[in-house]
Parts: structure tokens; C-alpha cells; sequence
């Protein structure tokens, strides 16, 4: 769960809400985290009081890169770490090697024997490469193509024009441009994120392969140039960059048709991004049945902590209670991980905001399709390169091949590997 709003403050909660109850040096438990991760924390805060009865409950929540950059700071260095430490999914790479953070499949969590409950791929991305099990997810974005059905009408195209393939999927973007004067994505960077993550299978990287070799100089990446190439010169993006206030401004003027991202998108274009448009909208899989996920959210139990059974306990509230998943869905969109919290019947619930339509549903289909891809600790660093690389292709016009050989060759001069002592 991501949001733009920037927060700063250290929340003092207490879970001690139990009448009658008093002690003179309370337990305390940290949590680390950040906006809008934080509130579906507190939402479980009345069912952990019950656990624990007069444990209080500090929850730190910076804003998100503040909050990642803190953490990795205080895990080198050992000190001023907190009980439980949220994690992206966008950083969980760099964080699954860190002997600061438990394993928490050996005693006392045990957690692998709840490996079967949660959905695939996001068990898989708290896994690093030796087995060791350094964060549970609580909650998942699968991939969605949310779109304005009002302008397609306009333009004479349906659903199918943008999913069945990525040629279709251009040329609707050429008619309705012509047609609504709408432009049918935002960027053509985004297309490149989902075409780089076509055809793969369980256990193999984005970016990576598992001797740690870039992938970059694959088919994969040259077709997703070509595509995000193919997408600007047909004039069908915008030319703006997400979560900027001109990308919002796109969706609220009509300017905007289409966006690919995670499920939990909808909830943020129904309360602030474009509320106005209520009822427009609907969803659809990805193009060419691509099957990705857009972020997640994780917990993790720093070495240090001074309160690892309650840390687990609270862990095992957020990740592996039914009620509490589903709490966090209803109440912010937050897709749930628990397999057994996915086949509620609030997921067939129509929503109102996609005029009416069960979307949940395909939500939970496209979930359950996604490989479990291995993570590695300088993704964040590739896609750095890759997307400033593709800029160079869009702007300068800069040749693909020498593109892709620039970018493998930056990565592997920033990357510059050191022998895990592991093995």
C-alpha cells in the first residue's frame, strides 16, 4: 500500500484498553512503518490488546523511502532498531540477505509450516536464495488494467481492443487519441514494466538470473523497448510520470484513459485521486494475459529485538488471521494474502466506483497466476538503469542495442558483486 501524503510523527498507541488495568512500567512493542501501512496496523491493535492485555504498542511511521532508508541505516548499524520492521515489496531485494533480520523459519516462529496459506508469490518473495525466511506479506497488489469505459465507448472500442494483444492495445490508443483527444497511458515506460515481466516462471528474476548475470541483454527487454518505443511514436502517452500531480490532474480532466498498476489503485482513485469519476472505470487483466503484481507489503523481525514473541505474535495477527485480512481489505483496499481470506464473499461484492462490476474476482484470479519470482538485492539498482536508459531510446532516440548494452554495462560496474560467504 502506497500513499502520497508525506507523514512524519511517532504514534503512541496503547493496547491496554482493558478497564481497570494499570502498571507502573508497561511493555513496550516497536513497530516500524509507514503511510498507509500504518492503518491497517491500528485496525489490528483491538484484537492484539486482547492477546496482550496491557502492552502498548508504539508504532513509528516515516514517510515511505524515509522509512526504508532509516531501516537500512539502523540494520547496519545495529542499533535503534525497532520490534517489527514493515517492507515494500519494491525493497525487499536488498533486504533478504541481512543477518540483522531473523530467519524466521527456524524456532521459535516456525513459519514455513504455514508456507501452503499464503498466496505463492508472495510467500516466495520473503524467501532469499538459502531458504531462510526474512519477512511474512500482508498484503499483495496483483495487476490490474483499470481504464475509462466512458471515453473507449466514445472511440467505438471495447475491453477486448486493449487486452488481446499489445498490437491492438496501440492501435487503440491511435483511435481514441483521435477520437476523445485522451491519451490511452500515462507513459511509455509503463508499458516496458509490464512487457519485461512476460513468459516468466517460477524461480527466475526480473533482472537477474540466479548466478546473480544481468538479464538485460535478453529478448525480453529488446521487445519491451520496442513496445514502449512503438507507444510513443504512435503518440498514445501522456508523457507524465506517476503519482506527480500532472498524472493525477490526467485522470481527473479525462486526459488519461488508462493505467496499469496494482488492484489496490482503485481505492486510490476513488477517495482522492479522481473521485469525480465514479462509475467510469472498470478493470481488466493484463494485455496478452501477462501475469505481474504491483508492490506488497511485508513485516520483518529485526535480530536485536528486545520483544520477538510479541513481534511474532503481532506478525501472525497481520499475516495469517482471516478476520484481520479481511478487515484491512474492506477498509483500505489492501489485497490479501491469506488464501483463505481470498475466497470471501466479499471478493464478489460488485463495486460501485467500477460501475458495479465484481473485480475483485479477477483480482484474485490474477493473484493466483503470478510466478513466484526470485528477488535479488540490486533490483532497485537495475531498474534505475533500465528506466534511465529508456529515456535515452524515447528522448534522444537513442538505437536500442547499444541502449541495453550501456545499461548491462552500468549495472554491472554499480553492482560490482562480492562472493556471498554463504556460498
Amino acid at each position: 500500500m502506497r500513499s502520497l501524503r508525506r507523514r512524519d510523527a511517532l504514534t503512541l498507541l496503547s493496547c491496554a484498553a482493558v478497564a481497570g488495568v494499570a502498571q507502573a512500567a508497561p511493555i513496550r512493542l516497536t513497530v516500524a512503518t509507514y503511510p498507509d501501512l500504518d492503518r491497517a496496523l491500528k485496525l489490528a491493535l483491538p484484537a492484539f490488546a486482547r492477546l496482550h492485555p496491557g502492552v502498548v504498542v508504539n508504532i513509528v511511521s516515516l514517510a515511505h523511502k524515509d522509512h526504508h532508508t532509516a531501516m537500512t541505516t539502523a540494520l547496519a548499524a545495529g542499533a535503534a532498531l525497532p520490534d517489527l520492521i514493515a517492507l515494500d515489496m519494491d525493497f525487499m531485494g536488498k533486504f533478504l540477505d541481512s543477518a540483522g533480520l531473523e530467519d524466521l523459519s527456524r524456532p521459535p516462529f516456525h513459519a514455513a509450516v504455514d508456507e501452503s496459506r499464503i498466496a505463492r508469490f508472495a510467500w516466495r518473495a520473503g524467501v532469499n536464495r538459502h531458504g531462510e525466511i526474512k519477512a511474512l506479506p500482508v498484503d499483495v497488489g496483483p495487476g490490474a488494467l483499470f481504464y475509462r469505459q466512458d471515453l473507449l465507448a466514445r472511440a467505438g472500442l471495447q475491453e477486448n481492443d486493449l487486452t488481446a494483444s499489445w498490437t491492438g492495445f496501440i492501435a487503440a490508443g491511435r483511435k481514441l487519441r483521435a477520437a476523445t483527444g485522451a491519451y490511452l497511458v500515462a507513459h511509455a515506460q509503463d508499458l516496458k514494466d509490464i512487457r519485461i515481466r512476460a513468459g516468466l516462471s517460477d524461480g527466475e528474476g526480473v533482472f537477474f538470473d540466479a548466478q546473480g548475470r544481468s538479464l538485460v541483454r535478453t529478448e525480453r527487454f529488446q521487445r519491451a523497448f520496442e513496445l514502449a518505443l512503438q507507444a510513443r511514436d504512435a503518440g498514445i502517452d501522456a508523457r507524465v510520470r506517476a503519482w506527480t500531480n500532472e498524472w493525477a490532474e490526467g485522470f481527473r480532466r479525462d486526459a488519461i484513459a488508462a493505467q496499469m498498476m496494482g488492484s489496490w489503485l482503485g481505492g486510490h482513485l476513488k477517495h482522492w485521486i479522481a473521485p469525480a469519476t465514479a462509475g467510469k472505470w472498470r478493470s481488466a487483466p493484463l494485455p496478452e494475459g501477462v501475469a505481474a503484481a504491483w508492490g506488497g507489503s511485508f513485516y520483518a523481525i529485526p535480530v536485536h529485538s528486545r520483544q520477538k514473541a510479541l513481534a511474532w505474535d503481532l506478525l501472525r495477527l497481520l499475516s495469517l488471521d482471516r478476520d484481520q485480512q479481511l478487515a484491512a481489505f474492506r477498509s483500505l483496499d489492501a489485497f490479501p494474502v491469506l488464501l483463505s481470506a481470498q475466497d470471501d464473499d466479499f471478493l464478489a461484492e460488485p463495486i460501485a466506483f467500477l460501475g458495479g462490476e465484481p473485480a475483485r474476482l479477477q483480482w484474485r484470479d490474477m493473484a493466483r497466476r503470478v510466478p513466484a519470482l526470485a528477488l535479488d538485492r540490486y533490483d532497485a539498482v537495475a531498474d534505475e538503469v533500465v528506466r534511465n536508459e529508456l529515456d535515452l531510446v524515447l528522448q534522444r532516440r537513442k538505437d536500442i542495442g547499444p541502449a541495453l548494452a550501456d545499461a548491462r554495462a552500468a549495472i554491472e560496474r554499480r553492482v560490482r558483486r562480492r562472493p556471498d560467504p554463504r556460498g
